[in-house]
This record gives structure tokens, sequence and C-alpha cells, in this order.
């Protein structure tokens, strides 16, 4: 539990006069807790500025008050911003530690990363120049551009270091030592400069925590705008969801309920080999942690702009600490991958990542064509990216890194292969099941059966080709006078004037033409 800091200052609200208290005498700005008049400090007194939007509940496992440690040093949560963007919002809660600094506990789709605030000496360009999933030095480190994206405050609450902004764009920084740094830009102003890393609720030894946070929404039903039927979203941080009943994929991200909510139509398909709801144990890592996982979301993808395009599904994971992860199922096998925080060194042909060299295999152009369940993202009909995978092969097992760039964001996921009978094992599915996950039930693409007429058209030349070699329309001569005979030749010249003597060959290539490969998700 955090100690008390060194002292406290309290004064009351100018609007409604309820005692408004400052834990840090650094901070200049508090958030009324009864009329949420937005408040800052000028000497002795308050002064309001504004009035905060009332906070929309999410369900979070973070309160004020709630305490912990971070690198050693205790902490209170003291603050807190609710910011909304065109996908959703999220979280970013005032940490005041019991030495005075302050940092930023951000909360976004089940994960957490700590942020400091650190000085920027150096000048950047403007939001607009940044350049999705390219390099640069910012700080005297080298970081690639995750994402820019353009935000505003939604609502505010506590006590908090300066007045909240009303519209900001973010840029968002990835590096290879696994943090994440942010460039907020609001008005002309200078950016604010802050560097974090991922931490866990657990590793923090936090205090204090909401105790009804198990992040659902059991008691929220919507009604579908296509059909009519209830939407009941589970997760609070649903962005879209989709209609048992007509397969609709519903928008959530519309905060006012009185609102239509936006949607578009999808086609039905058979059931996943996993059904929604379903509940497993699989650790991130080999030999790790077990985590116990609900199956939230599937969907269905393909590759496109190629003669032979593959397809693969993937399963959306929960867990209420780790946040999410996909669970991944191709022709080649299952996979459990999660997105990371940081960003490996992309060096072409190889990407590195914590000291291991990942080799690449392809780049891809990918499109999601069937979703169920519910996603944290925004998701859009016919949604694209551009994919680039890599390998490091291992002892019967390797590991996987993926990057995926989509409009206005690059994101870069790790995981391993597993086996069909490790899938079955974790989600407890029926006696035999392994045998049917090891085969997905596809059918050939038309790039596939083209192939396939071709060779068997290519056996049959040759094998008319053998059999017209191996005929000899003299054998009677060869049979009766010997291979050597004036008959047999004489025979041989009549049926065939063309024939060319031994050694006036003409060469030929190797292979030939339109001999390429290449393989594919």
């Amino acid at each position: 539990m955090a100690t008390t800091p060194q002292r406290r200052w309290q004064a009351a609200c100018p609007n409604c006069g309820a005692p408004v208290e400052f834990r840090s005498a650094a901070s200049g700005t508090a958030v009324c807790s009864f009329c949420r008049s937005t408040l800052v400090r000028e000497g002795d007194a308050l002064r309001r500025i504004g009035q905060s939007a009332e906070l929309f509940e999410d369900y979070s496992p973070l309160q004020l008050g709630a305490a912990g440690h971070h690198a050693g040093e205790a902490f209170a949560l003291v603050g807190r911003l609710q910011i909304g963007y065109a996908g959703g919002s999220w979280n970013e809660w005032h940490a005041l530690f019991d030495n005075g600094r302050s940092a930023w506990l951000s909360e976004d789709n089940g994960r957490f990363v700590m942020s400091f605030e650190a000085l920027l000496e150096e000048r950047v360009p403007a939001p607009t120049a940044f350049v999705i999933g390219a390099p640069l030095t910012v700080a005297g480190q080298r970081w690639q551009v995750g994402a820019v994206t353009q935000a505003q405050v939604a609502a505010a609450q506590g006590e908090l270091p300066r007045p909240p902004a009303g519209g900001f764009v973010v840029v968002e920084l990835r590096n290879a030592q696994d943090e994440v740094g942010s460039l907020e830009f609001v008005g002309e102003a200078p950016p604010l400069w802050s560097v974090g890393r991922q931490v866990r609720i657990e590793e923090l030894g936090m205090s204090g925590l909401r105790e009804d946070s198990s992040k659902t929404l059991g008691s929220r039903s919507l009604p579908c705008p296509s059909c009519g039927a209830p939407l009941e979203p589970r997760l609070d941080s649903s962005k879209s969801i989709t209609c048992e009943h007509c397969h609709a994929v519903v928008d959530l991200t519309q905060k006012d309920e009185g609102a239509a909510l936006a949607y578009f139509a999808q086609h039905a398909g058979p059931e996943p080999r996993i059904a929604l709801g379903t509940q497993g144990t699989l650790p991130l890592d080999l030999g790790g942690k077990p985590v116990d996982w609900q199956v939230v979301g599937y969907q269905e993808r393909r590759e496109i702009g190629d003669d032979e395009p593959s397809s693969w599904r993937e399963y959306l994971l929960f867990n209420r600490t780790e946040g999410f992860a996909f669970l991944v199922d191709t022709d080649e096998g299952w996979s459990l991958v999660r997105p990371l925080t940081g960003a490996p060194t992309d060096l072409g042909e190889t990407a590195v990542w914590q000291s291991k060299r990942f080799a690449h295999r392809w780049t891809y152009q990918a499109e999601t064509t069937r979703v169920l369940g519910e996603f944290y993202w925004r998701l859009e009909r016919g949604e694209r990216a551009e994919v680039s995978d890599y390998e490091l092969r291992g002892t019967g097992r390797s590991e996987l890194l993926s990057r995926e760039q989509m409009s206005g964001e690059v994101v870069w996921s790790l995981g391993r292969t597993l086996s069909a009978a490790e899938v079955a094992a974790a989600f407890g599915l029926a006696a035999g099941a392994a045998g049917a996950l090891s085969h997905p039930d596809v059918q050939p693409s038309a790039g596939l059966l083209r192939t396939i007429i071709i060779v068997v058209v290519v056996l049959l030349v040759l094998m008319l080709l053998l059999r017209a070699c191996t005929h000899d329309d003299c054998q009677a001569y060869r049979d009766n006078f010997g291979p050597n005979s004036a008959e047999y030749m004489a025979c041989k010249a009549r049926n065939n004037p063309r024939i060319v003597p031994i050694g006036s060959g003409a060469g030929g290539s190797w292979g030939g033409f339109g001999s390429g490969g290449g393989g594919h998700k």
C-alpha cells in the first residue's frame, strides 16, 4: 500500500462548495467528484474552467485510490482520463508515486502500460509527416511508427498534472526493447513525450481494485439494427459484435444509445470447430504458466491477389489479466500468437526480436471474409492488411513473428506453433477431435485444381512419348537377323529417314521458363 505523500492541499470547489483535495503539490488540475467541474489551481484558490463529461461505465478493474508498487516504489491512482477515438476508447490513469513522481498507467483491451513523461529537447516533425511503419530516431533511440491517432478527452476524474486537452493527435512509437513511446500533439505547442513498458496487474501487487471487475456486460442488451434480435455484449472492450440470428456485424463504438447502431450484412457459413464461449487453458510460452482463456471471437481470412489463394481461421481468446490472444488455424497447423508492445528490428529478409533472428517466409495481402462473436477493434467490411510472416525453427516446434499493416496502424505479433492434440486437450474437445483438427475441411482452390490438371496432362504426354520411343516397327527384322544386321538397319532407315547421327544433337535449358515456385500461408 502506498504511504502518504509529502503533503496534501485542499480547497472548496468554487461551483458547488464540495472539498477538492490535491495529494501532490505538482498537480495543477482536478475534477470535482460532486459536480464534475474542471478546476485549476491559482495560488490558494481554485478556478473553474469547464465541466467534464460523465464517465461511461467500462468495468475496469482499476479505480481511484487503488495502490501498488512499480520498480520498488509505491504509488496510488489519483486521476483518470477516458480518451475516445474513431475506433473506440481507452483509459489513462494518473499514478502518483510516494517520491512525488507522476506516471500514466494506460489501459487498452485488457493490457496495461506504465509510462513516464520525459523531456524532449529535439524538434520532431508535425503529425502529418509521420509515416506508418517507417523508422526514425527520437531521444537518441531507434523507433518504428506504430500508429497516428486523432483523439480527444471524453471524460476526466480526480487529480491531474494539467488541464485535460480537447482534441489532440497521438503518434505511437515502438522499439526493439519492448518499449512504447508516445508523442502527444496539442495545438501548436511542442509535443509531450513519454516512454513506457507493458506491466501486469499481478506484478504490480495492487490493492484496492474494484470488487466487481468481471469485465462482463451481462445486464446490457441492445437490439440488432438489422433484425431486432437482442445483442448481449459480454466484454466491455468490445467494439464490434455479430448477431447470432442474421449474422450482421454491428458497430458498438456509438456511445449514444439513442442513435441507430451501424452495421453491415455478411453471409452465413459453417460453425467454427471450436465453439464461441469455449474455455480452455494454454500457456503463452512453452513451459510457462497456464493461462485460462475463453473463445470470444472467430474470423475467417484469405490471401488475395494470388493465383493460388489460401484461407485460414483465427479464434480470438480473452483473459481478464492477460488481455487478448489469437489461436490461428492454417493448413500448416495451429499457433498461439499475441500482439507485442514493442517492435522487432525489421531487416527485410530477417526480423530480430530479443536476440533471436527470424527468417522471412512471405509477404501477402490478407482479407477478412467472415466474423462471429465480439472483437476489441472496429470491424470494417472486407477489412484488409498487408502481412509479413517470419519464422524461427526449433526442435519440432517453431516460433513465429507476424507484421500486419492496416490503414493508420502497424501491429507486430509473437507466437509459437501447437499440435492439434494440444489444442484438443486445452479446450476439452471430444475424444478423436485432434485428428479432425489436424485436417482442415477445405476445398481445393481453382489454382490448385488447375495445377493438378496440368500435371495429369503432362504425365499422359510423357507416357505416350515413352511408348512411342520404345515401340519398334522393325522388331521382326531385329528378332530374325539381329540388331546389327543390314536388314534391320534398312528397315529403320525406311521408317525414319530423319535419323541424326549420335554426337550432333542440340542443347536444352535446365527447368525452363515458368518454373518458378513459392509458398503461401
